[in-house]
């Protein structure tokens, strides 16, 4: 049999303005999706090269070494059974020949049947060789299966040129391309039959419609003819490297950093074109983060920065033209933005003109959640909890109430209601105008920041106690009116809410507050609970507190080995001394001694919990016999003592390692000494014995859980 050709296939649908948001991830799926189904019937090597191409208007796939037809492959059909298939005298039932006629076999196969037992009985079998698929059925079975499971956002449907015909696709289709080699195939999608015209860019385009040579010369037809940059990260780079080199030009200034508006912007513009612009400087006196917002959200730009990390009054935007004289393009730019900044500039003084504490009775009629009230209701929780935490870990109780209860009152302002995205932010603005204490102002500015890092902000107790408040109340009401999260649905953010509540955690650590240690996530459950008029679920508390030591263990076991983590997890350890009891355990694990430690400290776990007697509370020192226990319980004494000691002062890493010297009286009875004898009073005895050993043992981590 000849080898079937081989060359480069290129598929491209030409298609009006694709959701710009959605682009990146279109191109990507559409291009997997083709070669996936080609490699799985057997028309493209697992390893051929894949490149794929999203611009506004395409999407497209360019996939080396495609075969004209898949190879034949063995095949073997179950028929029926042999009672069924076979007359007695061996010759042929209608009912197989009816099967057989029906895969396209005759009577001549029947010789070559083979039987098989499956079970308690004998099965015919009919082996043979399937043709592979043509390239022509491949690609059509491809298409179909790439174009029916794309992540479209919103499927649009619209009618073919016929008038009658309708067609779902996530925008319009005007063009099918499909060339392996310089050769069309003939294949067809959306009411469009595969051809090898595509079009360039709606204005700068030299030529269209641009007729491609073959699959290969793709990319460079549309960059030459078309004036398109075809693929997705190509073209994304180099609006990155133009933006880079406009700011440099703009007296050293930088772009504000934003992966996700790069992305976007790639999406908008097919040939990019970076040009420089600028705004009146009075707006700057408005709150950079309203500017920047703005321009970034509602017109696509990039703000610029001062050396400092200033907001300049300079800003860049990623034009789709290349005209000669730019002046107009940049005029027309600074003429949109223009009106926008007002509008900001204009919210941000009428806001100012009433104090964020005249606001606060308007949250009442503002809903938080249909079955916990308002939002006002929502805000005397807070404040409770607030006060609660603030109370033990040290901070201004009177400053943490104070922010409690300006916390929400942004939400009835004008900035807030046309950005929500600065809840919070625009809150810290107008408490400093209003002349509230600085750590009251920050903690306002700071509350929705869910991963805070900034090393002075750990100083901030206020801002801890407000952000904790503020998290747990979230979680305990909505898990406890039925909202816990499912699967990948979790509305209301409760995961992200639990790591922020670890995070606020290890920044009491950090602030190295006398109170840090004073907190229990526990007892914080069990108070914010109580905050609610609302009947919860009984199981809240102790539910929400396993949710969050289970996204704790989660996030460290990419840093840590998974059996430290569940070793230190057990034990229900204060959430900021988790990692350092981490650390401690690492640490442990490197000793000689630690393996054989686990291991004996897993198999006195097992003695303990499979004996039925009552073990006494404490040792009798006159019922010890053997030289073993003797010694065991001479060790116990002096590193029990040393163990705790470091643990209570948090050396966590000493208190472990103390236990080493343990190593060789406790093997020494396990090997000599016998726990489950005949007399009654030494059996307890030595029950007491391990009950001491294991308590001692597993202070800072559970470490059976060590054990291989």
């Amino acid at each position: 049999m000849a080898v079937p050709a081989t060359g480069p296939l290129l598929v491209e649908l030409l298609v009006e303005e694709l959701p710009p948001k959605a682009l990146k991830a279109l191109g990507a799926a559409f291009a997997d999706a083709v070669a996936t189904s080609l490699r799985t019937q057997g028309l493209a090597a697992a390893e051929a090269k894949v490149t794929p191409y999203a611009t506004p208007r395409r999407l497209a796939v360019l996939i080396e070494d495609v075969s004209g037809r898949a190879a034949a492959r063995p095949m073997s059909v179950k028929l029926m059974p042999v009672s069924v298939g076979l007359a007695p005298n061996g010759e042929p039932t209608p009912a197989l020949l009816k099967k057989l006629a029906a895969i396209g076999a005759d009577t001549s196969t029947v010789a070559r049947l083979e039987r098989r037992t499956e079970g308690n009985a004998e099965t015919l079998f009919l082996e043979t060789v399937a043709a592979g698929a043509t390239l022509a059925e491949g690609l059509q079975r491809a298409l179909e299966q790439a174009i029916a499971h794309l992540p479209i956002p919103k499927v649009m449907q619209y009618q073919l040129a016929d008038g009658w015909t309708s067609v779902s696709f996530v925008r319009p289709a005007h063009g099918l391309v499909a060339l392996h080699g310089d050769a069309v195939v003939t294949v067809r999608a959306l009411g469009l039959d595969a051809g090898r015209e595509t079009r360039g860019h709606r204005f700068e385009a030299a030529i269209s419609p641009i007729v491609l040579h073959n699959a290969s010369s793709y990319e460079e037809q549309l960059r030459e003819e078309g004036a398109v940059i075809a693929s997705f990260a190509e073209r994304r780079a180099e609006i990155g490297r133009q933006l880079e080199a406009a700011a440099a030009a703009e007296r050293g200034l930088k772009p504000v950093a934003d992966d996700a508006l790069l992305d976007e912007v790639t999406a908008l513009v097919e040939r990019p074109n970076v040009l420089a612009c600028e705004f009146e400087r009075e707006y700057l006196a408005v709150p950079p983060e309203c500017l920047v917002l703005t321009m970034k959200a509602n017109q696509k730009y990039f703000p610029l920065l001062d050396a400092k990390g200033a907001l300049s009054n300079r800003f860049l935007v990623v034009s789709n033209i290349t005209p000669a004289d730019p002046s107009r393009v940049v005029e027309g730019n600074e003429r949109v933005v223009r009106p926008r900044l007002a509008d900001a500039k204009f919210f941000f003084d009428q806001d100012r003109k009433k104090t964020l504490e005249s606001r606060v009775p308007g949250l009442d009629k503002v809903v938080y959640h249909a079955k916990l009230g308002s939002q006002g209701e929502r805000v005397r929780r807070i404040r409770s909890v607030a006060c609660w935490v603030a109370e033990r870990i040290g901070a201004n109780v009177r400053h943490a109430d104070r922010a409690a209860e300006l916390a929400k009152a942004d939400l009835a302002t004008d900035m807030v209601g046309e950005f929500p995205e600065l809840q919070g932010i625009m809150g810290g603005y107008y408490a400093a105008h209003d002349g509230e204490p600085p750590d009251v102002v920050q903690a306002i500015k700071a509350q929705y920041v869910n991963r805070r890092s900034d090393e002075d902000e750990a100083t901030n107790l206020v801002g801890v106690a407000l952000l904790l408040a503020d998290r747990i109340e979230s979680i305990i009401g909505i898990w406890g009116v039925g909202q816990k999260p499912t699967g990948e649905k979790d509305p209301y953010a409760l995961r992200r809410n639990a790591l922020t509540v670890i995070h606020a955690f290890s920044l009491l650590t950090a602030s190295g507050g006398t109170g840090a240690d004073r907190l229990s996530l526990h007892e914080l459950l069990e108070f914010a609970k109580s905050t609610f008029d609302t009947l919860l679920a009984t199981d809240t508390v102790m539910e929400v507190e396993d949710f969050i030591y289970e996204r704790f263990a989660n996030q460290l076991a990419t840093r840590f080995d998974a059996r430290a983590v569940g070793a230190v997890m057990a034990q229900r350890p204060p959430l900021q001394e988790v990692e350092r009891r981490l650390e401690a355990v690492r640490d442990f694990q490197k000793l000689d001694e630690s393996a054989a430690l686990a291991a004996a400290n897993k198999r006195v776990g097992n003695i303990l919990r499979k004996s039925e007697d009552v073990i006494p509370a404490s040792l009798d020192g006159a019922l010890l016999k053997e030289r073993e226990e003797i010694a065991l319980n001479a060790a116990l004494v002096s590193v029990a003592l040393k163990s705790r000691a470091n643990f209570e002062a948090g050396d966590y890493a000493a208190s472990l390692r103390a236990l080493a010297a343990l190593r060789g009286p406790v093997d020494a009875f396990f090997d000599h000494v016998m726990v489950n004898v005949e007399d009654s009073l030494t059996r307890r005895n030595r029950l007491a014995l391990l009950a001491k050993l294991h308590a001692a043992m597993n202070h800072v981590a559970d470490l059976s859980r060590l054990a291989t």
